[in-house]
């Protein structure tokens, strides 16, 4: 009896090592990228997913797909990855996170650079995934960023610009809200469905405001450098939650996620999947390691509008814009 009882116990143990081995997918893994829109914070993500997986050895074939901004497209690039059997789908920025969930039942959905994936329907809890979807959270720190501008130019009034279509744009607009009521700042808003908009929105709300804030909003990014010119006819500092796009495009400083690092977060997340882990079992990620927050300062901006930056700014900052040249520390 007892011989069999070990007999018994050896089979459901050798079993359970089978079944969770079973889980682990095998051979060269198909994985779709599919981001809203091409510009450098979003592309750092996509860049540093593949720099991860590589450096972990996983053999992965790609498919990079861009929206270009367009949520019709989002849906058509969810059904190719669906139709063409992708082993894992990774949705770049909400709109095509939200796509391939609706369309992808049965495998494996990674977001990531979406601020609140709750409240856009792909979880339904921070705590823990869903059955077929996780992925990492880029909430920004909204109040402390414009407490921070507040420290380089006294403000009244701040301008925000923000696309009604996009719902991590539209969340991070109430959080951009309820921090101005909180420090006393009055907030001048303006909405846009596209981001051929951008420009138009900001001079029509340039001559009331004394900065523009941008947080993490894809169509705005995108077109970055329109509400730049529009702000520095006027003599407006910019301050943007996107380290990235900043380093190309003169905004008076940014403080927010390294994306690169960020990409590289999701690839680990994308690796431990392929290495057989649930979903289900994994939580929403934040960033909230201190070496994954980036200030990036612009001193030949600061100087054009007779701003000086704290000595422990400078020191604290990451990169610095001087004399046209970028320079990391």
């Amino acid at each position: 009896m007892k011989k069999a009882v070990k007999i018994i116990i050896t089979a459901v143990m050798i079993s359970a090592v089978f079944a969770c081995a079973s889980k682990k997918m095998q051979g060269k893994i198909k994985i779709g990228i599919s981001k809203i829109v091409s510009h450098p914070a979003l592309d750092a993500v996509e860049q540093g997913i593949q720099d991860e997986l590589k450096e972990q050895g996983i053999d992965a074939e790609f498919d990079l797909q861009n929206a270009n901004g367009d949520v019709n497209t989002a849906a058509s690039i969810a059904a190719k990855f669906k139709a063409e059997g992708a082993d894992i789908s990774v949705g770049i920025a909400t709109p095509t996170a939200q796509a391939l969930v609706n369309a992808i039942k049965d495998k494996p959905v990674i977001y990531a650079a979406v601020t609140d994936p709750v409240s856009a329907g792909l979880v339904a809890s921070f705590t823990e995934g869903g059955e077929n979807v996780t992925g990492v959270s880029d909430m920004t720190p909204v109040k402390e960023q414009l407490v921070f501008l507040s420290k380089i130019k006294k403000i009244k009034t701040v301008g925000h610009i923000y696309s009604s279509h996009e719902d991590n744009a539209v969340a991070l607009a109430k959080i951009v809200k309820a921090s101005c009521d909180e420090l006393g700042i009055e907030l001048v808003e303006s909405t846009i469905s596209n981001s051929s908009e951008v420009k138009q929105a900001a001079q029509s709300i340039a001559g009331r405001v004394d900065a523009f804030y941008v947080s993490t909003d894809n169509t705005v990014v995108s077109a970055l450098s329109s509400l730049v010119d529009v702000a520095d006819k006027n003599s407006i500092p910019v301050m943007s939650a996107d380290p990235s796009s900043a380093e190309s495009i003169g905004v008076l400083a940014a403080w927010g996620f390294d994306y690169y690092k960020m990409g590289r977060a999701t690839g680990r997340m994308i690796a431990e999947i392929i290495n057989g882990k649930e979903c289900s079992d994994i939580p929403t990620m934040f960033l909230t390691d201190p070496k994954d927050i980036d200030l990036l300062i612009n001193k030949d901006v600061a100087k054009k509008l007779n701003l000086e930056f704290p000595s422990d700014v400078e020191k604290n900052a990451a990169s610095v814009v001087e004399n046209g040249k970028l320079e990391k520390k």
